[in-house]
């Protein structure tokens, strides 16, 4: 499994860009998505920007890292996935068998 973090740019170039979450700050390569302005949200997996985010996909992949910080840790994580609770599950898109 592999995991992303969300990060907001600082300042940098289509090179690479200092971004930051909660506090921390990290230098990120930009060369999968470009130069972006500062206050850009993208996701981050192993110093390489991935793509970018709006302000609800950062939040929410935030709300699930949070979530499984407290599972982990033993506490109740539900208020963390508000968004599936009495929810079926569904298939994406591009695995729904057409009607």
């Amino acid at each position: 499994m592999c995991l992303g973090f969300p990060m907001t740019v600082v300042s940098g170039d289509a090179l690479q860009a200092v971004c930051e979450r909660k506090g921390e700050r990290e230098t990120v390569s930009m060369l999968l998505i470009g130069s972006q302005e500062p206050g850009t949200c993208v996701l981050v997996h192993l110093g390489t920007a991935m793509r970018i985010l709006d302000a609800d996909q950062s939040r929410s992949v935030d709300a699930a890292l949070d979530g499984l910080a407290a599972a982990l840790n033993g506490e109740d994580f539900d208020s963390f996935f508000s968004d599936l609770i009495d929810r079926e599950p569904q298939l994406p898109a591009f695995l729904r068998k057409e009607k």
